[in-house]
């Protein structure tokens, strides 16, 4: 198999690279800078390149290469040059995007890498890969289901990367989707009690990857994804609003965010992913009718790892489908628990 990870010395793409040289694997690792490249090609003696984005040699570079897992976020500034360059050269595209608007952008781009005979699948990581097999799962249990509602709980730390979305996206405010259109609300717009197995916990509505991607893997039309979040900070999200959004979407408070999150977000160490776990939850419901599921992982930046190459090996058996796709439609809702450590529980319905 041959494939390759762009943004490898980011910190969830050098967890990739370091799972794929583990199992033995040899992916080229490419990025934009050399210097922070190569010493992580050396480590782990692997092959690298370094090329941009938007350099005529990123084509060229991915021309060999069956596919590429993308890794170089925030994803909403990244995946145009990344796609376009995989049609190009007739790769096909992975990444480990969360951002909605991402997960759109590439379903308009699919006829394109359709027409190419390329596959799309954003999303192979934490972000959808778990709530996007679940919400499958759950749909299958109760066809014709018309409300789907998904929730995560927060567990460790999180990584530059993934707070510098957090923080750019701060000033959009949340989402839901509702009668099959993606709507805007305001931060916190739902606030509800969730059983993620160990009593309830107060979770609030998330712009997560889902309100886009669960729709075309379901076409279930109203969905809400939820996240644990301490009830101080869910209070303080519905006491400002829309006004908040405002606020932290301003240059300013842009800035001074992105310089806390420089200064101190680095990512969970080896022995903090090693001892944390991902939980989902989700319900589906019909006409009063509900079915509910529990999935159970491992630390979400080492399930990102793993289902991330689970997708790469599913490319190498030709297990494709040109075109844009979501984890589940792709490969269906087992996709998920073929990856070691992940479990789906059946909960009775409350």
């Amino acid at each position: 198999m041959s494939f390759g990870i762009y943004g490898a010395y980011g910190y969830t793409g050098e967890l990739v690279a370091r799972e794929a040289a583990r199992r033995g694997l040899k992916p080229l690792l490419l990025g934009r800078r050399e210097e922070a490249l190569a010493p992580i090609a050396e480590d782990l003696g692997l092959e690298y390149r370094a090329v941009s984005l938007y350099d005529d040699g990123l084509v060229e570079a991915l021309a060999p290469l069956d596919c590429v897992v993308h890794c170089a976020g925030p994803f909403f500034r990244t995946w145009e040059g990344m796609a376009d360059a995989c049609v190009k050269a007739k790769t096909h595209y992975l990444d480990v995007t969360g951002e909605i608007v991402v997960f759109e952008a590439l379903a308009a781009f699919g006829t394109r890498a359709a027409a190419a005979e390329v596959m799309v699948v954003p999303g192979v990581g934490f972000d959808v890969v778990p709530t996007d097999c679940l919400a499958l799962h759950l749909a299958e249990q109760l066809p014709g289901a018309t409300q789907l509602d998904l929730a995560i709980l927060l567990l460790g730390g999180i990584s530059h990367g993934t707070a510098t979305t957090i923080v750019a996206g701060l000033g959009e405010g949340g989402a839901i989707r509702d009668g099959g259109r993606i709507k805007k609300v305001p931060n916190a717009h739902d606030v509800r009690d969730i059983d993620f197995g160990r009593g309830p916990v107060r979770c609030c509505t998330i712009p997560w990857g889902d309100v886009s991607t669960a729709f075309y893997s379901t076409r279930i039309p109203n969905i809400r994804v939820y996240a644990s979040i301490p009830k101080p900070v869910i209070t303080a999200m519905g006491v400002f609003g829309e006004f908040g959004a405002a606020v932290m979407g301003s240059p300013s408070a842009q800035k001074l965010l992105q310089g806390w999150v420089d200064r101190n977000l680095h990512g969970p160490n080896e022995e903090e992913r090693a001892g944390g776990k991902s939980v989902c939850w989700g319900q589906v419901t019909r006409d009063g009718t509900t079915r509910t599921a529990l999935l159970t992982g491992p630390d979400g930046y080492t399930l990102t790892a793993l289902t991330a190459l689970h997708a790469v090996e599913r490319v190498e058996r030709g297990d494709v489908k040109p075109g844009f796709q979501t984890p589940a439609k792709a490969w269906g809702s087992g996709f998920v628990t073929e990856v070691e450590g992940v479990t789906i529980t059946e909960v009775d319905p409350a």
